[in-house]
């Protein structure tokens, strides 16, 4: 059966948009051991509700929590476009829409919390909440995993079930679906964000105010928000033509 890494609906969109290019693991509690393993080198999105909090995303990516409703499908009517924003009580969905799978292009293990911020262009959580998955069982690193994301030609749906729920990374989807699509990136965009990620990942970064001078000398852009500088030095004019998701749908049985 496919193998579907469980993760937020906002990230998995995220993601499948090239926005995210890692994801940050400790271990859920219903992990063997409550530790993460990363058993599988290529895998299905699988996008949950389960904990997404409007405050844990970053500012600037927040609009997106109404279009991260899209991937959930609920029989009794969508919740209001505005619920996680708000930061309302989801149901579970009956359905979620499986748009993307990855592959592992890259796994780091860090317990430098400067490490953390300096990956934060990589990632839409807010620079604090992934701190606190590093403090988390302070005594195991943290796993960071270096994701080549693909688009499904079209996309599908899959039954939510109750083994699916709480806090797990790995699941066993029951319908059959192809490794096959589009990167979200091109070669060369990706190539120079993993060579940026795999130099934060392998030494403690450059302090502020240091980091700061290098990206402003090589992007020429100090009124953009340091925060987002490393990132958009590998977001290249191209990107601007790339086709939007499609928003047709399959379903299972």
């Amino acid at each position: 059966m496919p193998i579907a890494f469980k993760e937020w609906a906002v990230t998995v969109r995220a993601l499948a948009e090239g926005e995210q290019l890692l994801t940050l693991r400790k271990g859920g509690i219903r992990e063997p051991e409550k530790h993460f393993k990363l058993e599988y080198d290529r895998f299905f999105l699988y996008p949950t509700f389960d904990h997404q909090r409007a405050d844990l995303v970053r500012e600037s990516h927040r609009p997106e929590l109404a279009r991260a409703l899209e991937e959930g499908v609920w029989s009794e009517g969508d919740p209001h476009p505005l619920a996680l924003t708000r930061g309302e009580e989801l149901s579970q969905p009956d359905r979620v829409r499986i748009r993307a799978w990855a592959e592992v292009a890259a796994h780091f293990t860090i317990t430098d919390r400067r490490a953390v911020d300096a990956l934060s262009p990589f990632y839409v959580w807010t620079p604090d909440y992934a701190e606190k998955r590093l403090a988390w069982k302070r005594r195991h690193p943290l796993h960071v995993i270096l994701l080549r994301t693909y688009r499904i030609p079209r996309p599908v749906t899959v039954k939510v079930r109750e083994e699916y729920g709480g806090c797990r990374s790995w699941l066993e989807l029951t319908r059959d679906l192809p490794f096959e699509g589009t990167p979200v990136l091109s070669d060369e965009e990706f190539e120079r964000a993993s060579e940026e990620i795999a130099a934060i990942a392998a030494a403690a970064p450059l302090g502020e105010k240091d980091s700061r001078h290098r990206w402003n000398r090589l992007r020429g852009a100090k009124q953009l928000d340091p925060s987002r500088r490393r990132y958009l030095l590998f977001r290249r004019q191209n990107r601007k033509d790339r086709d939007p998701i499609d928003l047709d749908l399959g379903f299972d049985a």
